[in-house]
C-alpha cells in the first residue's frame, strides 16, 4: 500500500522541485552565456517559484537565447580606423567592415518593390540565395516560387531557405515546382525539431535574396517585406501593409552572400557550402570618386552580441539633432527606452512612427507604458492610419539602419535578424525623405494616462508575452 503524503511532505517535495528546477535554470544560463536582461532574468525566476512545474520544460523549450558557439562574421578590422561612430560600433560588434555598394533603390510602396524583386530574380545568372520569414499561401507567394523554378530550369542555381515557424504561418507555401526544377530547399529550425535543445524559440526573421553573390552581376534585395500579398499590392478589400525594402549591387552583396551560407549551414541545408572570404577592398584609385559605404549588422543567437540593440542604445546616446524610428511593434528594453528619453531630454527631435494598430494586438497593449514614458520626455509619437511594418531608425545624417529587426525584445533579443547600416549623407538622406512621406499620413498621439486596471493589464501582457 502506497503511503499518503502529508501537507508537510509535499511542501517539502515542492520546495525540492523547486529548488532543483531554479538550479537548472542558472546551471544552463551559466553554461550557455546567456546573458539575459535584468527584467526577462526575473521574469522567468518568477515564473520558475510560482509555476516550476510549468516553468522548468517551457525553459528548456524555450528558453535558449544565444547559441553556445556563436560565430562572429566580422574580420579582424581595428575600431579605432573606422572614420565615424556607427562604424566603429559596428566594428566593435564584431560585424564586417563597411564595404561599397551602388545602385540603392529604395521602394516607395509594394508596386516598387515587387518590380525590384522581379528583376533580380529574372537577371540572376550564376545562383539566387532567398532566406525569408514568410512565403504566402496566396497568388504572391505562388509567383515567387514559379519564377525561382523557371531560373532553376535555366540552370541558376536556386536556394531557399523558409524559417520552420514562418512556414506554418503562411500557410504551408507550395513549394513542389521549384523542388521538381533542381532547387534546393530547408527549413529554419522546423517548431518540433529537437525542442530539447532550446532551439524551437529561436526564430529566423531575416529577409534577403541574394543573386550572383562572388560575380559582376550580384544584387542584393532586402528589407522588411515577407513574401505574401500583403506586404506588395494587397488582396481585394485588403490594402497593402505598408513596409520598406531597397535593392543595391557591389561589393556589398559579399556580405549578405556569407549571412545567408552561414544559415544554411546552421539548417543543415544540402549541399553544404563553404563560406564565402570576406577580401579587404583596395582603395580608390587617385582622382576616382569613393563609393558609398554600408555594412550588415546580423542580430541574433548566432551573434557574441546583442548588435542592433547595442547600435540602437549608442545611436541614442549619440544623436545630436534627430532620431526618426518606424517599427510596427515597439516594446523596447529598459536600457533602450532609457537612452531614448534621454535624447529626447536632451532636445534632439526624437520622432516615433507606429500603426495606430498592428497586426498583434498584445504588442499595441504592451506598448503603452513605453510610449507613455518616451513622450512624458519630449519625444513625439505618430501613429498612421494604415498597417505599417517597417523598421528604420535614422540618425541625424549620420546612419540609416533598415531591415527586418522590429523594437521589441523578440527581435531585440531573441531572432536572427539583419539590418543594414549605411553611413553616407545621400543614403541617410534618402531614408530620411521615406520617413516623412510616410509620417505626413500619420497623426501625432499624445499617450494619455492608463488607468489602474489598464496599467495591470499592460504589466500582465509585457511580463508574459516579452519578457518570458
Amino acid at each position: 500500500m502506497l503511503p499518503v503524503l502529508t501537507l508537510a511532505h509535499w511542501l517539502s517535495l515542492h520546495g525540492l522541485v523547486t529548488a532543483i528546477a531554479l538550479l537548472i535554470y542558472v546551471i544552463t544560463a551559466h553554461v550557455l552565456g546567456q546573458r539575459r536582461q535584468p527584467a526577462a532574468a526575473v521574469a522567468w525566476v518568477l515564473f520558475i517559484l510560482l509555476l516550476p512545474y510549468v516553468a522548468l520544460p517551457a525553459f528548456l523549450i524555450f528558453g535558449s537565447r544565444k547559441r553556445a558557439r556563436a560565430v562572429r562574421l566580422g574580420g579582424l578590422h581595428p575600431a579605432a580606423d573606422a572614420p565615424t561612430w556607427a562604424e566603429q560600433t559596428a566594428l566593435a560588434l564584431r560585424q564586417p567592415a563597411a564595404a561599397p555598394y551602388q545602385d540603392l533603390a529604395i521602394h516607395t510602396d509594394g508596386h516598387a518593390a515587387r518590380g525590384a524583386l522581379w528583376e533580380v530574380i529574372d537577371r540572376a545568372q550564376h545562383s539566387i540565395e532567398l532566406c525569408t520569414f514568410i512565403i504566402g499561401r496566396d497568388s504572391f507567394g505562388q509567383a515567387v516560387v514559379e519564377r525561382l523554378a523557371a531560373r532553376a530550369r535555366a540552370g541558376v542555381t536556386v536556394r531557399l531557405m523558409v524559417d520552420g515557424l514562418g512556414a506554418l504561418m503562411g500557410g504551408r507555401p507550395e513549394l513542389s515546382a521549384l523542388k521538381a526544377a533542381g532547387g534546393h530547399l530547408v527549413q529554419f529550425v522546423p517548431p518540433l525539431h529537437s525542442p530539447l535543445r532550446g532551439r524551437t524559440n529561436l526564430r529566423n526573421h531575416r529577409k534577403l535574396l541574394i543573386a550572383d553573390a562572388g560575380h559582376a552581376t550580384q544584387r542584393l534585395w532586402c528589407g522588411g517585406r515577407n513574401l505574401a500579398c500583403e506586404y506588395f499590392d494587397g488582396e481585394p478589400g485588403k490594402p497593402a501593409w505598408h513596409d520598406l525594402s531597397f535593392d543595391l549591387r557591389g561589393p556589398l552583396v559579399l556580405q549578405a552572400g556569407a549571412l545567408f551560407r552561414h544559415d544554411w549551414r546552421f539548417a543543415g541545408g544540402q549541399p553544404r557550402l563553404p563560406a564565402i572570404p570576406l577580401k579587404a577592398l583596395p582603395p580608390p584609385l587617385p582622382g576616382e570618386a569613393p563609393l558609398p559605404r554600408a555594412q550588415l549588422i546580423a542580430s541574433g543567437p548566432d551573434q557574441v552580441d546583442d548588435t542592433v540593440q547595442s547600435m540602437l542604445v549608442t545611436a541614442a546616446y549619440r544623436a545630436r539633432e534627430r532620431l526618426l524610428m518606424v517599427t510596427p511593434y515597439f516594446v523596447p528594453d529598459a536600457a533602450l527606452l532609457a537612452a531614448l528619453c534621454l535624447a529626447a531630454r536632451r532636445g534632439v527631435v526624437v520622432d516615433l512612427l507606429l500603426p495606430a494598430r498592428s497586426n498583434h494586438g498584445m504588442s499595441d497593449i504592451a506598448r503603452g507604458r513605453a510610449l507613455r514614458t518616451l513622450a512624458a520626455a519630449g519625444a513625439r509619437i505618430w501613429l498612421a492610419p494604415h498597417m505599417l511594418h517597417a523598421k528604420l531608425v535614422v540618425v541625424d545624417e549620420t546612419l540609416a539602419l533598415a531591415g527586418s529587426a522590429n523594437i521589441d525584445s523578440r527581435s531585440l533579443f531573441l531572432n536572427y535578424e539583419l539590418m543594414v547600416a549605411f553611413h553616407d549623407a545621400p543614403a541617410v538622406q534618402a531614408f530620411a525623405r521615406w520617413f516623412e512621406q510616410e509620417r505626413a499620413l500619420a497623426h501625432r498621439s499624445q499617450p494619455a494616462r492608463a488607468g489602474l486596471l489598464r496599467d495591470v493589464g499592460e504589466g500582465l501582457v509585457l511580463w508574459v508575452g516579452f519578457q518570458l
